[in-house]
């Protein structure tokens, strides 16, 4: 299908030229044709849908670098807690009892807020991860899904492991790469504190057979710092090196508790940061040093975590608070600018999950995945700079149409592949059956 966006302000997120001004954008199927003002547009361009750019910015989809999707089932259900004694003694506890049929409507949940507040790309890790990959599968949305070798559960008090290393390759060969691509399948590695050094070597060698990254929590605590070099004499970030996880595209979560000698281990191998500020402060875990990371060359994109955890998916406040808080901690009103949280929640982001070679700006020749946004509101006027209107001002309500691949996801706020109101309902049931359990 060929559309053409008319009359429209583009943010591009291309440094090379950042802004464009009351424009036409041409797409066709799946890429951008061009991007031209109206008395260059080419002649042969003929429309097959027509959306009108008036009091509209276009900017390239939010990324979502680290969540789990389904876990919108336990939203607001375990909160004020410290991570290992919410993880194990709250979540582990609910997962064990996860059917199939709840990870699925858990992912489409997650999956319609995520596209209502214009994100397009997502990296996802969780449990039942087919069931995950159906509920995703014709959101259009584009995702990284990552798989785990190993499976665990808490069962009165005691942590139990199964043995998935050969279900990954099956999962692997069936969903990877499905949807023209816009599928991806990564190896999901808990932590090291999870795995031990066999599993890390064997998860590592398992990405590595089949030319697939990493998707890893990484230092969220200090608590998982301390104990690390208790257990091992070293940083979590050393053991990825000696295991060999970072020989193989990585996501590494959080990377809240690195050192300088961490930090420049993640630019030597090419790690690419997922920063959750919201779901690193709800937990008490602290602020990972974004500034630091950035001026390094680290490439740090940005993630939500789980709706448990946040408690939602909305990714212009985690671009919003990430342009904020690093100021107040640092005391330094120049850390972490607005244009840079605009590219760490849609360039860097697409680099992260593994669509950055042709998604996360909006150029001619890269993929239409792009969101309007409705300017006309009094919180956004005037606009002045629109980078910082973006990062400071918006709010994900004021979406108005999320484009994927060229497929129009979202329309005047109207979810085109997604029943929100199914959803919710289901959603709702099977969160009633899991907490009053």
């Amino acid at each position: 299908m060929n559309i053409l966006i008319e009359g429209i302000d583009i943010l591009t997120g291309d440094p090379k030229t950042e802004y464009i001004g009351n424009a036409h954008i041409g797409i066709k199927d799946d890429k951008i044709e061009f991007i031209a003002a109206a008395s260059e547009m080419p002649v042969d361009f003929k429309a097959d849908r027509v959306i009108s750019g008036r009091n509209r910015i276009a900017m390239p989809g939010l990324v979502n670098a680290h969540t789990h999707c389904a876990m919108t089932i336990m939203r607001n259900a375990a909160d004020d807690l410290p991570l290992h004694k919410w993880l194990f003694e709250k979540i582990f506890p609910i997962e064990v009892r996860l059917t199939d049929e709840d990870v699925y409507w858990g992912t489409r949940l997650g999956a319609a807020e995520m596209i209502k507040s214009g994100t397009v790309a997502i990296a996802d890790m969780y449990l039942h991860m087919d069931a995950a990959a159906k509920g995703i599968l014709d959101t259009g949305l584009k995702v990284n899904l990552s798989v785990s070798p190993l499976e665990f559960h808490s069962e009165d008090g005691e942590l139990k492991v199964r043995d998935l290393f050969d279900d990954c390759r099956r999962y692997f060969h069936e969903w990877n790469g499905r949807e023209d691509g816009r599928i991806k399948v990564y190896i999901e590695v808990h932590s090291t504190y999870l795995f031990d050094l066999a599993s890390l070597k064997r998860s590592s060698e398992l990405a590595g057979d089949l030319g697939t990254g990493i998707h890893i929590h990484l230092l969220e605590t200090g608590k998982e710092r301390k104990e690390s070099f208790y257990k091992y004499g070293k940083s979590p970030v050393d053991i990825c090196v000696e295991t060999g996880i970072f020989d193989v595209p990585v996501i590494g979560a959080h990377l809240v508790h690195v050192s300088e000698d961490d930090i420049s281990l993640l630019k030597k191998y090419g790690v690419s940061a997922a920063h959750n500020p919201t779901s690193n402060l709800k937990l008490g875990s602290g602020i990972s040093p974004v500034k630091q990371m950035l001026d390094a060359g680290v490439n740090v994109a940005l993630g939500t975590d789980g709706a448990a955890s946040n408690n939602n998916l909305d990714m212009f406040e985690e671009m919003h608070l990430a342009a904020l808080i690093h100021k107040g901690v640092g005391y330094d009103p120049e850390r972490v600018t607005a244009r840079q949280a605009f590219r760490m929640a849609t360039a860097n982001g697409a680099k992260a999950v593994g669509f950055g070679a042709d998604s996360g700006i909006i150029r001619a020749g890269m993929k239409a995945d792009l969101i309007l946004l409705d300017m006309d509101k009094p919180h956004l006027c005037p606009v002045n700079d629109p980078y910082s209107a973006i990062a400071y001002s918006a709010q994900s309500s004021d979406v108005d149409t999320v484009i994927v691949d060229g497929n129009i996801l979202m329309e005047k706020r109207e979810l085109k592949t997604i029943d929100e109101e199914r959803v919710m309902y289901e959603v709702n049931r099977i969160s009633q059956k899991l907490l009053n359990a």
